[in-house]
């Protein structure tokens, strides 16, 4: 192995923000991305999709769990996977369910995240409990990973609600999955991304000062005014089609 040459404590702090530039550049370039996500135009959902649950049928809308905002991955755990039964796709299970984060921060933000795949519940619930997961996760029944082009590979779509319609606004699949997992990275891919004033959203967009809402995961609630931003996001309506 050729290693880096060895340098003085200021040759490489000197080193470090020459890199740091490009660093900057960067995250300025993702949230830029982000922006252009946040005007990406809508398609409906027009079709009834059915999931089973833990606690039986349910729709599309139903994943939303009352929330404006739904992120649905596709994981690959059914029969002719490798790893079936014991477990999920080796890439599902590290690429994605192991870097999951606490799902408090997402609900603070109206959007929800769900798990689909084709085994049954008690396959997915063994699964769950073996490998310490807690996300929601949903059997699917019918076309929808062939619809949103998760039948073959797995991939992130994001959707809005606004009443009982809903709208597709984004995808990831491929290398775009391994990203995934952080609260930031979930809502940089949504229609109403983070929801803070510093970024660049259409006009009318729900927007609140950054630090502000963040807490402890198990302090969110009336308290904070949690309860409260939702409402402000009910008021929004169809903010996101009109800007």
């Amino acid at each position: 192995m050729k290693t880096p040459p060895i340098v003085s404590p200021e040759e490489w702090e000197a080193a470090r923000q020459r890199l740091l530039v490009k660093e900057k550049e960067l995250t300025r370039a993702r949230d830029a991305m982000a922006a252009e996500r946040r005007r990406m135009p809508w398609v409906a959902v027009e079709k009834e999709y059915r999931f089973v649950g833990p606690e039986g049928e349910v729709s599309l809308l139903d994943l939303f769990e009352g929330r404006r905002q739904l992120v649905v991955y596709r994981a690959f755990f059914e029969p002719g996977v490798f790893g079936w039964p014991d477990h999920a796709c080796r890439g599902c299970s590290l690429v994605t369910a192991d870097q999951v984060g606490h799902l408090a921060h997402l609900h603070a933000r109206d959007t929800s995240l769900a798990f689909v795949s084709r085994a049954s519940q008690p396959d997915i619930e063994r699964l769950k409990a073996r490998m310490g997961w807690s996300m929601p996760w949903y059997t699917m029944t019918d076309g929808f990973d062939a619809d949103f082009g998760v039948a073959e590979w797995h991939g992130t779509n994001a959707f809005i609600r606004d009443g009982d319609r809903v709208f597709r606004t984004y995808f990831i699949n491929a290398r775009g999955d391994e990203a995934l997992g952080s609260t930031w990275s979930y809502l940089d891919m949504t229609a109403l991304g983070r929801q803070e004033e510093w970024e660049d959203s259409p006009e009318g967009y729900p927007q609140t000062k950054p630090y502000e809402w963040w807490n402890w995961h198990d302090e969110y609630g009336d308290a904070d005014g949690s309860r409260a931003w939702l409402a402000k996001l009910a008021e929004v309506g169809d903010a996101g089609r009109s800007g």
